[in-house]
């Protein structure tokens, strides 16, 4: 059991998957894709410790683990022409900025950021939507790896975070969000998503912070291991 709001959370490191969603250099670095649109990248880069850790005791202990990127084709021809233009950024998907092409994949800011690249056997998830299950395999490597607990990190918390865990509560997956392992551009944001995932006795899933899972993880390697 791992403690968190609204109640402690069951998992078995078996059928548990870490979700490490969207942590890309276009989102995180400073003159990348986030900045551009006037963010403060910080808000993001404060999730990058934590999460570095808690992915360390995931591989420790075994853990299915899977990374997610956002991003299109170099065509655009998976991007809706009312993605690409909404609003009114500075850059659009597609346009060149400081790390290549925007949000385009195999271009430098499309990938993770150097702390959290992949290590060899996790997998790749490269999406062309907010949520991870849309345009993707990620519900067949679930299924593959027998899979029913997902402990959900990365960014943003109010849009792919919150995209994905709804998607994946309608699914019948019971999710983790891990607090301070996901990150907004905007502090009231991060709250408020925070507390609709674990409001109405969990409506969305549960909320812990990330000392509390890895503890519990470490907990559950050892008494495996043993």
């Amino acid at each position: 059991m791992i403690p968190a709001q609204p109640s402690p959370f069951p998992f078995d490191v078996e059928t548990t998957a870490l979700v490490i969603i969207d942590m890309q250099r276009d989102f995180l670095l400073p003159g990348g894709f986030g900045e551009s649109l006037g963010n403060d990248v910080y808000q993001l880069r404060k999730v990058v410790g934590p999460l570095r850790g808690l992915l360390d005791d995931c591989r420790a202990a075994g853990m299915t683990i899977i990374h997610t990127r956002e991003g299109h084709r170099p065509d655009l021809s998976d991007c809706p022409p009312a993605k690409l233009r909404r609003g009114n950024p500075s850059q659009r998907i597609g346009d060149s900025g400081r790390f290549g092409r925007i949000l385009i994949r195999g271009e430098y800011g499309h990938d993770f950021i150097d702390e959290l690249q992949p290590a060899r056997g996790e997998y790749i998830v490269d999406k062309p939507g907010k949520g991870a299950f849309y345009g993707t395999d990620f519900e067949t490597i679930l299924e593959a790896e027998r899979i029913e607990q997902l402990i959900v990190t990365g960014v943003t918390t109010e849009v792919c975070v919150h995209t994905t865990v709804r998607e994946a509560n309608d699914r019948g997956y019971d999710c983790l969000v891990v607090s301070d392992c996901v990150g907004s551009y905007f502090p009231e944001f991060q709250r408020v998503g925070l507390e609709m995932v674990a409001a109405q006795g969990g409506i969305f899933g549960w909320v812990a912070p990330s000392s509390a899972v890895r503890g519990a993880i470490t907990s559950e390697f050892v008494e495996v291991a043993g």
